[in-house]
């Protein structure tokens, strides 16, 4: 298991817990999505997994991880490839292995006429590709990524998939928050439906299905607001 995290509760102070009584886990070549509307407590439930939220009661176990955040974070005045000479000095990879691969995913996200620019001059979606690109030079045991279609047009969408798709056929795990759900419903075998700090209801689509009584090929949007009727939604 590359992913446990039993979570009593979790918050910015002790006196007011964000998310409770949560458990997830995620498996080698799993992907699981975290499904749930503003406010409802997936991106607090991904920096608890990061050990970011200021109070945590719980236990949570994590491999080696890479991380996309849903706002692209960068180091003033480094350039793109200077973002990559420091990941790479700060790992144990082989540098000609790691140049490689660097190279074809800038070509792949067709940002090869801009890796000697800074990228606090990009684009949300050219800066979103970058941190797409230095995660996946980490080839760590599982991504966690938060929100990664923002921003993307629908090639760049394409070619993240296809990454992900590679990764999880290698053995990695995918944990993952998005508001795309009918992308989410091709891609995620299993999926946690959060609503008010807390999760409803967690397992595959035919399961969430069998759940909400939409046995007939409900999407999983329907099978979220049949899950959550009568639910005050926060936020």
């Amino acid at each position: 298991m590359l992913l446990h995290a039993a979570i009593q509760e979790a918050g910015y102070s002790a006196d007011q817990p964000v998310i409770s009584d949560m458990e997830i886990s995620v498996n080698p070549g799993e992907l699981v999505g975290v499904i749930g509307p503003n406010g409802a407590g997936k991106s607090s439930l991904i920096k608890t997994i990061l050990d970011i939220m200021n109070e945590v009661k719980g236990d949570i176990h994590l491999t080696k991880y890479a991380y996309i955040p849903e706002r692209p974070i960068f180091y003033e005045r480094l350039t793109l490839w200077e973002h990559i000479d420091f990941l790479l000095s700060v790992s144990d990879e082989d540098e000609k292995d790691f140049t490689k691969r660097a190279e074809e995913l800038i070509d792949l996200f067709q940002l090869s006429a801009v890796k000697h620019h800074f990228p606090e001059n990009f684009s949300k979606g050219m800066q979103q590709k970058l941190m797409i690109i230095l995660a996946f030079l980490k080839q760590p045991k599982i991504y966690i990524i938060d929100e990664p279609f923002m921003g993307l047009d629908p090639k760049a969408v394409k070619k993240l998939l296809s990454l992900i798709e590679k990764k999880k056929s290698e053995g990695a795990g995918i944990f993952m928050s998005t508001h795309q759900l009918d992308t989410a419903e091709k891609i995620c075998d299993r999926f946690i439906l959060i609503l008010n700090g807390r999760i409803i209801f967690q397992g595959t689509l035919e399961e969430i299905r069998e759940k909400s009584g939409l046995h007939d090929g409900g999407s999983l949007l329907d099978c979220f607001d049949a899950l959550t009727e009568g639910e005050p939604h926060e936020g």
